[in-house]
């Protein structure tokens, strides 16, 4: 395993999100009963990371950072994931596109 900070992210009893960070694995193994061994994470870096009972990862969070969510938290941010509006792009006509080249050719005759 490459070195990688380890991210837990749960949920308080008051409904905010708790979020802790571990320098290695073993101090969550600790409090976690390991259950088997991620191999098939798209990030080929957590292959062969623990798999813990009660949490949902490891799962990819920025550089050097795995992380591990209780399921609550995985279901309301994947929520909110799959709720976010992508932003459109609007395409640009064919007269626009002229219009715009020659407003280019012209400043370009200008300068």
């Amino acid at each position: 395993m490459t070195k990688r900070i380890v991210r837990v992210v749960t949920r308080e009893v008051d409904g905010s999100v708790r979020t802790r960070d571990y320098e290695n694995v073993e101090t969550i193994q600790e409090s976690h009963e390991q259950i088997g061994i991620d191999d098939c994470s798209t990030d080929l870096a957590l292959r062969g990371w623990p798999i813990f009972r009660g949490l949902i990862g490891p799962m990819p969070d920025g550089k050097g950072v795995a992380r591990y969510e209780s399921p609550d938290v995985f279901e309301a941010v994947t929520k909110e994931w799959a709720n976010a509006k992508a932003t459109r792009r609007r395409r640009r006509t064919k007269e626009q596109i002229l219009a715009a080249q020659r407003e280019e050719a012209e400043n370009a005759a200008n300068a």
